[in-house]
């Protein structure tokens, strides 16, 4: 029987509980050992008043834009609240973020009008620029503390713009000290990121001690160049990019990386072994 690609690997998956079992049910698969730390929960937004208040007025905007999947169930929970139906959805133009994030949406009805061939706020622009933004009104269901490159760019486009929270990400309560010392013990081959939010709340379990210095021989892997940037801020250096950014892209990535193959195509990182 042939070697499974990731055999002998031991991969950190960072992300939240609830969203954890894609990418380590993949590395598993692959032969590797999945090892769950997660950093970030996904909870619901401290105050629904502005997704109500937007929803209750919906039929006043043109475009829906879903930067995450994570914003679908509490989008519809609230139009339920306020007694309407997704068939109060059918006018809008509708954009996802990236491909899973569409096909969440057609499972529940939402018919999806945009998905970029980047899939990030980036990409969105560059697909919704065509569009002809001016004086389009958007609603943009988010994090509490997403990045404001869409809203702020769709303004100055001449589009009337209203971000709402949908959702929370924030730090749980974790117990570090295993992993800590499977790291300092060269026990883990690498640490991946598919957020800025997973990259930040690991950095804070090593109190402020740059990535960099606590990786130990692991090898830091991420889903996109914006989550990149945050880990090199963090004090990080990244080896592995994922060149699609998605969790299959992310695990072609690792598996390119052990095959000697380079993940990044000079953009942000190079492969060191």
């Amino acid at each position: 029987m042939a070697k499974k690609p990731l055999a002998g690997t031991r991969i950190v998956v960072t992300r939240a509980l609830a969203q954890a079992g894609s990418l380590a049910q993949r590395i598993e698969a692959l032969g590797g050992e999945a090892i769950e730390v997660p950093t970030i929960e996904i909870e619901p937004a401290k105050d629904f008043s502005a997704l109500d208040a937007a929803l209750a007025r919906i039929e006043s905007y043109d475009w829906l834009i879903f930067t995450s999947a994570n914003s679908i169930e509490p989008l519809l929970a609230r139009l339920a609240h306020i007694g309407k139906t997704v068939d109060a959805l059918n006018h809008l133009k509708v954009a996802a973020v990236g491909e899973r994030t569409a096909t969440r949406l057609a499972a529940t009805g939402i018919s999806v009008d945009l998905v970029p061939v980047r899939y990030q706020a980036e990409g969105l622009l560059e697909a919704l620029q065509a569009e002809g933004m001016s004086g389009v009104r958007v609603l943009i269901p988010q994090a509490a503390q997403a990045r404001d490159v869409l809203p702020v760019t769709l303004r100055q486009w001449g589009a009337k713009v209203d971000m709402v929270e949908a959702y929370r990400t924030v730090a749980p309560v974790l117990e570090s000290a295993a992993i800590k010392r499977r790291l300092q013990a060269g026990e883990i081959d690498i640490v991946t990121f598919t957020s800025s939010s997973t990259a930040v709340n690991f950095a804070q379990l090593f109190d402020g001690v740059a990535l960099a210095a606590i990786m130990g021989k692991a090898a830091i892997a991420c889903i996109g160049p914006i989550t990149a940037k945050s880990v090199e801020e963090l004090g990080g250096r990244v080896a592995i990019l994922a060149g699609e950014f998605t969790i299959e892209g992310l695990v072609a990535a690792i598996v390119d990386y052990y095959h000697g193959r380079d993940t990044c195509s000079g953009k942000v990182c190079a492969v060191e072994k």
